[in-house]
């Protein structure tokens, strides 16, 4: 996963608890990633961690002495292990063995850490790993179940080949789609409920069997508008153009290659969403001829001409089908080479205009530290009443939480309009 997908976990306290397994190596690199990421990590261990993790290597990457014992004096005497619970935003166990599953299920405190669990009443994430027999026990299987309806949120277990031979389900989830799951814990759900489409990327438009026309767009924005989106309880469609970032976990992901095949896609899961985001990067233009094989150079000849046609817009057809109300909210992207501010300003209100959205956000690509590839942006987000948000340099997740929450605010609106009443926003459990 990309680090620019990664979550904004800035003052955010995990409790991060370990228990025995082979896969605790792995925590400890979902320790350094929590830590990257902004997050203050207290790790708890389990006497059986211990013996495949040593405790300085959580003390080192934590900076935090490691917590493993129930009734220590030292720990006892400034802090004791309730108020470790007190202090904490989440509790994070990576990872779980079907021991550790069984005694949360049936509320016992054995431990430090089952003592933790049950003193805990903040969002719980569950990482398993175990072997694919014992994931697969009907004892398992309802100890898990009994966690989810308590609201858990469980991550995995990946399926691969296991230390002791067999194959199946049973491996814990690598580090970084467990620390999206904890960014989904954490988001609050203001999109719970709502169905997005957002689209990414460039598309290529062939010239022959080979050759094609297309931009330096990422797809990067468009990534991280899909993730948040998700984080915040959507259900997303993400349908993007050619490019290395991979589909993110808990997307309806469909990747596309051309304009037209991105409008066709587009245009045929519309009717049923609540909010269509087109940050992708679609082609203008596209070469009248394809040649169905690659062209020699004594084909091209010295001074090659290629004709070319529009694309079709799809911001436009889309904003001529919902701009005047009644549809989904609408959210363009416009990328200027402006000299100056005033200058963006004018071509993002016209293009606001004449594509008729709902919010347009544009960006100066001239910019060295922002616009195309990049992991930051700065943008400005315009609506149609004459208001901006100028958002300053930031990675673009940041920017993605920006523009939905303005998006968050025009879906409130609508439905006050309709007569609803207004509902608080709820963290997920």
């Amino acid at each position: 996963m990309d680090p620019v997908l990664w979550p904004d976990l800035k003052e955010k306290r995990i409790l991060l608890a370990v228990s025995g397994g082979i896969a605790a190596y792995k925590a400890a690199e979902l320790c350094r990633l929590l830590i990257r990421c902004g997050a203050h990590v207290q790790v708890v261990m389990t006497r059986a961690a211990r013996e495949f993790v040593g405790e300085a290597t959580f003390a080192a990457l934590s900076g935090e002495q490691v917590a493993t014992r129930l009734f220590d004096p030292q720990r006892e005497a400034s802090i004791s292990h309730i108020e470790l619970t007190d202090e904490a935003d989440l509790l994070l166990l990576a990872p779980a063995t079907a021991n550790l599953l069984a005694q949360m299920a049936g509320g016992l405190a054995s431990d430090l850490v089952t003592t933790l669990y049950l003193a805990f009443q903040g969002p719980v994430v569950v990482a398993p790993a175990m072997n694919v027999k014992m994931w697969a026990h009907v004892a398992t299987q309802q100890n898990a179940a009994v966690l989810r309806e308590r609201g858990h949120l469980f991550v995995g277990p990946a399926e691969g080949e296991m230390a002791c031979g067999h194959v199946g389900a049973g491996r814990m989830s690598e580090p970084e789609d467990v620390l999206l799951a904890v960014g989904y814990a954490l988001t609050p759900s203001c999109l719970k409920g709502r169905r997005v489409l957002i689209t990414a990327g460039s598309t290529r438009e062939p010239l022959d069997s080979v050759r094609f026309i297309a931009n330096h767009s990422s797809g990067k924005m468009g990534f991280a508008l899909a993730v948040e989106a998700a984080a915040q309880g959507a259900e997303v469609t993400l349908v993007a153009g050619p490019g290395a970032l991979e589909a993110p976990a808990g997307v309806a992901f469909e990747r596309v290659g051309t304009a037209e095949e991105m409008a066709t896609r587009v245009l045929q899961n519309v009717a049923a969403v609540d909010v269509i985001v087109m940050a992708a990067a679609v082609a203008d233009y596209r070469p009248l001829e394809v040649s169905p094989v690659k062209l020699k150079k004594e084909v091209w000849g010295d001074e090659p001409q290629v004709t070319l046609e529009r694309t079709q817009d799809i911001l436009q057809t889309l904003g001529e089908r919902f701009g005047a109300g009644g549809g989904p909210v609408l959210v363009g992207f416009a990328a200027e080479s402006a000299p100056d501010t005033a200058s963006l300003d004018t071509l993002a209100r016209e293009k606001l205009a004449r594509k008729r959205c709902h919010l347009l956000v544009a960006n100066d690509i001239s910019r060295a530290d922002a616009g195309f590839a990049g992991d930051s942006n700065r943008v400005v987000i315009y609506a149609p009443d004459g208001s901006r948000e100028d958002v300053p340099l930031a990675g673009k997740r940041h920017i993605a939480s920006r523009v939905l929450a303005q998006v968050v605010q025009l879906l409130e609106d609508r439905r006050l309009a309709a007569g609803g009443g207004r509902s608080p926003v709820r963290d997920r459990p």
